[in-house]
């Protein structure tokens, strides 16, 4: 095993890295208190660094990143802002359904635009009474000659008031549930779609989440990914590869709080003496960056799989789940850290501290990815 990084993933972390700490740190936490996406100042920036859209391949504009560089990409992105962070994996997650099921004409129809001209993408799963049991969703798409109907609803979708372009789940046979879903693109403009409700969130604030509604929306069945029916296992695969980006994430968040907090016990005096040479908050410290590592070399293990196309389904569950659950348990104690001031908006800590709680439900929550995990072990 070689755990040491290769030039040219060492130089994409370090631009990452460095957009992060320039481009998006400083601003982090007017965005958070805009609730606002920035798309205009900061999406051309970042695809005019590549930064962009992660998820496509060179033949189609992209960067053609592995797994492992990805990872790392988000780490580095999520540590200027969870919340970025977010909309910019969102780009990845709407396109990921179309990368693998998709023909070469309709990837390279949907995807380049992300590319070429910063267009953003939205993965729309999730509904008011389908989260984590996607077989129920409601969602229709009736085929009427060579169209298809969509009627139903979705909600929390990330970019769902920006995107350009919908990966779309919903049933074209509702008499046999999950086997009846089928996955189907849908282009911004397209008479019917409406943007719902604006979410007001706990954390991840600067980006767009948002209900996304179909009434009668008509698309081409040359929209269609893959087959009928192909749906809920798309919808699974795709969760499968974006889960170690959001570890990724988590790792980002987690970096950049107990790095905050290192510095503050540095500094903080308390009793005659800085408050890092007290053992209680030490032990706090180490079990911080433990917590940190463990979560990052799970990640990079799961990457590592996909990148070698071997079975990483468990390896995903865990690394989302460990690094998530982690996030929340570092933020928490940043905040103890820094007392009364984590607690303060005057400090970034209470931030990340909101925008870890989202990692540990979104894209499978915790308890979804140790069901996961069980089923795996016990066949």
């Amino acid at each position: 095993m070689d755990f040491r990084l290769n030039e040219d993933q060492e130089a994409i972390r370090r631009l990452a890295h460095s957009f992060a700490e320039k481009e998006i740190r400083p601003y982090a936490a007017d965005w958070d208190e805009a609730e606002k996406f920035p798309r205009e100042e900061l999406a051309p920036k970042l695809v005019e660094v590549g930064l962009w859209a992660l998820a496509v391949p060179e033949e189609h504009g992209g960067m053609d990143l592995d797994a492992v560089t990805s990872c790392l990409v988000t780490e580095e992105i999520a540590w200027g802002c969870g919340g970025i962070a977010t909309s910019v994996g969102g780009n990845s997650l709407g396109s990921y359904p179309i990368l693998i099921a998709g023909t070469f004409e309709q990837r390279d129809r949907f995807l380049r635009p992300l590319v070429e001209q910063g267009n953003m993408a939205a993965f729309a799963l999730t509904e008011p009474n389908a989260g984590s049991d996607v077989s129920s969703m409601s969602t229709t798409a009736r085929r009427e000659g060579d169209e298809y109907v969509i009627n139903g609803a979705k909600c929390f979708i990330t970019n769902g008031g920006l995107a350009d372009i919908y990966s779309v789940f919903a049933t074209t046979d509702r008499g046999t549930g999950s086997k009846g879903i089928s996955a189907i693109v849908v282009e911004k403009g397209t008479p019917g779609l409406k943007i719902g409700k604006k979410e007001k969130k706990m954390g991840i604030r600067a980006s767009n989440t948002t209900e996304v509604i179909f009434e009668d929306v008509r698309v081409p069945v040359e929209n269609l990914l893959g087959q009928e029916g192909d749906g809920f296992k798309l919808a699974m695969k795709t969760l499968d590869i974006s889960r170690p980006s959001v570890a990724a994430q988590a790792v980002g968040v987690a970096r950049a709080a107990y790095e905050t907090a290192l510095n503050y016990a540095k500094e903080r005096v308390q009793f005659g003496k800085p408050i890092a040479t007290f053992q209680a908050i030490q032990f706090m410290l180490a079990d911080m960056a433990m917590g940190i590592e463990t979560a990052r070399l799970l990640v990079l293990k799961a990457a590592t799989l996909k990148d070698q196309k071997l079975p990483y389904t468990t390896e995903s569950a865990m690394c989302k789940a460990y690094a998530t659950d982690m996030a929340m348990k570092v933020t928490t104690d940043a905040v103890q850290i820094l007392g009364g001031y984590g607690y303060s908006r005057e400090y970034p800590v209470e931030k990340w501290m909101r925008d870890a709680k989202i990692m540990q439900i979104y894209e499978g929550t915790n308890q979804i990815q140790r069901l996961v995990i069980a089923n795996q072990i016990l066949r």
